[in-house]
């Protein structure tokens, strides 16, 4: 409420008049809208002045219309008299008994104090009343008007902020740009409203939404009044029979099946001052669009623009995820095509769909967190978190923090809180390895948590919910563990909803092969080094290899010749592998002892490219290419040796010396 001190008010107040002045002035401070204070004040005018009626009345200058504000009192002839006429004058009107002066307000448009009398021609000390009455209520009507604009602003303010908070929640474009266009429509009650977003390359202005038009509107960047707005970076209103009616794009109407009868179209900018387009509204319901519905379209473009780049931002970072999601998916590959790996995979294929706890078995080395990559990366949660948790290396005093978290102050250490592992991976997947090395303590909250889907960190009360899928992996015979009790059974049972066993290394047959070739051919490109090739005897080597250390050992060894080797082919001296061989490794089985090194390395051919051909499924091409050699000298090789092509060659391998 602004404070009124009417002794600083230059009124020359008379006895008679002083009490009603007054009273005006007293009503202004707890008036809050102009109109309703006018009424108020109506009937106490009348009987101050002893008139019969007393009116405010409201005069368009520009239109000469008027119409009553507020009436108190009973006069018959009110309606005989041209009250319009009174917009030319500024001095008071007197006729018979009627009396009207101006009161001189700083509003469109011009408020008359009109009232009759019982006899004709009023005293003069009535008309001085009259005056300082007018003077008065035009101060009061200052006072009252200042209030309303402030409380307006505020709730014009209150309004923007509650649509830039419901704006803030909205993360997609399409949506974002519906819920702009109606909130303006509704807010400066118009029609319709359009958001035309600036594609410079193409010189367009792109129009989406338009609301009740279901395609974007495309137009050029200097056609109509958008393009106009766009280019000069000023605003424009268009009346109903304004000469700018010229400009409006008529065949953007024709191809709506819509007539713009009035139209405010604003720019679209950020804070930083870039153009993002232009943003109009359409047939304002009643009357004309204002200089203060300007001021409101413009502030809703402000805001407008802020919620577009967040979107934006948001959309870029959501698209950039998403790359780095499928080319880290792209990476994870399970490389072979031995029956235990291609069983493997499928098993994958069908628990990428699910969200069911998987529980990994298998050596150490042989890839269990990469077949978990696999179920994260190929199901719905791929672009969410994938926490890895080696729960081995994990100090059996910090488990239960590293898992679930801790609070501030909850041990000697905690200097600030911090969410566990479960927190960071909630819609993602956690990946427990070792899973089997947790305490009994860490055990049976684990348990805990998969039952309720609650975590509670260490020193706090307060239950977070997380959502995250399960898969634990271990090396340990956990069926055995159960039975001694070093794992708990509810706990076991909870994991082992699906389990999958992976082959270890030694197992695999030719995949070792293609395993070592995969990895030296992503490690020479590492080190921009030639790929080198592996021997015979070194490829034999390999496959007779015991391989403690499963495919991690395969992997580091690659990666070691890659970066070292000085040959351009690999021999065993250079694979640097100490474990032991196995004794009956195919194909050295079935060659007899005893016979001749030549006679013996041609049956270890024979038997060598046999079995290459039919680790390829008769893909004559592709088993040259993993040998080594090319599909020519392959078919002389065979030819020499005896080897006849196998039935099931595929077509296109035909022998290039037959064919």
């Amino acid at each position: 409420m602004i404070p009124v001190n009417v002794q600083q008010t230059d009124f020359s107040l008379t006895s008679t008049s002083e009490r009603l002045l007054r009273e005006i002035l007293i009503a202004a401070c707890d008036a809050n809208e102009t109109r309703t204070y006018l009424q108020a004040q109506t009937p106490t005018l009348r009987v101050a002045l002893g008139a019969d009626f007393v009116g405010l009345l409201s005069i368009d200058p520009k239109r000469h219309t008027c119409g009553w504000i507020s009436e108190s009192g009973h006069a018959d002839d009110k309606h005989q008299h041209r009250w319009a006429s009174l917009a030319d004058r500024s001095e008071p009107w007197i006729n018979g008994s009627w009396c009207a002066l101006p009161i001189p307000v700083d509003r469109p448009a011009v408020v008359w104090l009109v009232a009759r009398f019982p006899q004709p021609l009023p005293t003069t000390a009535v008309l001085d009343t009259m005056r300082e009455v007018a003077e008065t209520l035009a101060a009061a009507v200052g006072f009252v008007s200042q209030r309303e604009r402030i409380a307006e602003e505020l709730k014009k303010q209150e309004t923007l902020l509650r649509i830039t908070q419901r704006w803030s929640q909205v993360r997609q474009l399409r949506p974002l740009l519906t819920e702009i266009a109606q909130t303006a429509a509704e807010f400066l009650h118009a029609d319709r409203a359009t958001i035309f977003l600036w594609d410079r390359q193409a010189r367009l202005l792109i129009g989406r939404p338009a609301l009740g038009v279901e395609d974007e509107l495309r137009i050029p960047d200097d056609a109509g009044i958008a393009g106009r707005v766009l280019n000069t970076g000023r605003p424009m209103r268009v009346a109903r029979e304004s000469p700018e009616q010229r400009a409006i794009d008529r065949r953007v109407d024709s191809q709506l099946g819509y007539h713009t009868e009035n139209l405010l179209c604003v720019p679209l900018k950020t804070r930083a001052g870039r153009i993002l387009g232009v943003f109009e509204v359409m047939n304002k319901k009643n009357g004309e669009f204002t200089e203060e519905d300007e001021e409101s379209l413009l502030d809703l473009a402000e805001q407008a623009a802020a919620a577009l780049e967040s979107v934006r931002d948001y959309e870029q970072v959501l698209l950039t995820r998403r790359q780095i999601v499928d080319e880290m998916a792209g990476r994870i590959q399970l490389v072979g095509r031995s029956p235990g790996i291609l069983r493997l995979r499928r098993e994958i294929d069908r628990l990428a769909e699910t969200d069911l706890p998987v529980l990994i078995l298998g050596e150490n080395g042989t890839g269990k967190e990469v077949v978990a990559q696999l179920i994260h990366y190929l199901g719905e949660r791929r672009e969410h978190p994938f926490i890895a948790v080696n729960c081995a290396a994990i100090p059996e005093s910090l488990a239960e923090s590293e898992l679930f978290g801790h609070e501030k102050g909850a041990f000697t250490d905690a200097h600030e809180s911090r969410p566990g592992k479960f927190e960071l991976a909630h819609n993602g997947t956690i990946f427990l390895d070792e899973v089997a090395e947790l305490s009994p303590a860490a055990q049976a909250k684990l348990l805990r948590v998969l039952e309720e889907k609650m975590v509670t960190r260490v020193g706090g009360t307060r239950l977070i919910p997380v959502h995250a899928r399960v898969i634990a992996a271990t090396n340990r015979d956990l069926h055995q563990w159960v039975k001694e009790g070093r794992f708990r059974e509810d706990l076991f049972y909870r994991l082992n909803t699906v389990t999958l066993q992976i082959p270890a290394l030694r197992d695999r047959g030719e995949d070792i092969i293609l395993l070592a070739e995969h990895f030296l051919r992503e490690f020479s490109a590492k080190a921009r080094r030639p790929v080198p090739e592996l021997s015979p005897e070194a490829k034999q080597f390999l496959l007779q290899y015991s391989w403690p250390g499963n495919v991690r050992e395969l992997r580091n060894a690659m990666e070691r010749i890659a970066y070292l080797c000085p040959h351009s082919q690999i021999e065993v001296a250079d694979l640097g592998l100490t474990g032991e061989l196995r004794r009956e490794v195919m194909p050295l089985q079935g060659i007899a002892p005893g016979l001749k090194l030549r006679e013996a390395t041609k049956q270890f051919q024979i038997a060598y490219i046999r079995r290459t051909i039919e680790s390829t499924q008769n893909n004559v091409t592709l088993a040259a290419r993993q040998l080594g050699l090319h599909r020519a000298n392959l078919y002389r090789k065979m030819r020499q040796l005896g080897i006849r092509v196998p039935r099931g060659e595929q077509q296109g391998d035909e022998d290039p010396d037959t064919g």
